[in-house]
């Protein structure tokens, strides 16, 4: 059985940092999209960031560039979201997600194509 399970999420002021974690435990291999998505209050969800678990390569929304930071942790299995520069508008909750192979390689954030979701941490960002 897949699970996701983030960590890492609170109430930080304007200008702050975050580190939110996510980690999968049930999965074959690291042939896997892993995926940061967010839904703030009466908006749709979105997708922040991504990681490919072939090859290490990267996508940021163009909301998050420059700001926010995906990477693979020291542990197997784990992705780490480094989020600096935080503003109000980032305050959401934010899941993390799987995407198989089969779905291909590619970063991009169709939810459909995303077969395993954690249940989400709550960020807050106070102005």
């Amino acid at each position: 059985e897949v699970q996701l399970v983030e960590s890492g999420g609170g109430l930080v002021q304007a200008g702050g940092s975050l580190r939110l974690s996510c980690a999968a435990s049930g999965l074959s291999d690291w042939d896997y999209v892993l995926g940061w998505f967010r839904q703030a209050p009466g908006k749709e969800r979105e997708g922040v960031s991504s990681i490919s678990g072939f090859d290490g390569s990267t996508h940021y929304a163009d909301s998050v560039k420059g700001r926010f930071t995906i990477s693979k942790g020291n542990t197997k299995n784990t992705v780490h979201l480094r989020m600096n520069s935080l503003k109000p508008e980032d305050t959401a909750v934010y899941y993390c997600a799987a995407k198989s192979a089969v779905w291909g390689r590619d970063l991009g954030y169709l939810e459909y194509e995303y077969d395993y979701w954690g249940q989400g941490t709550q960020v807050t960002v106070s102005s």
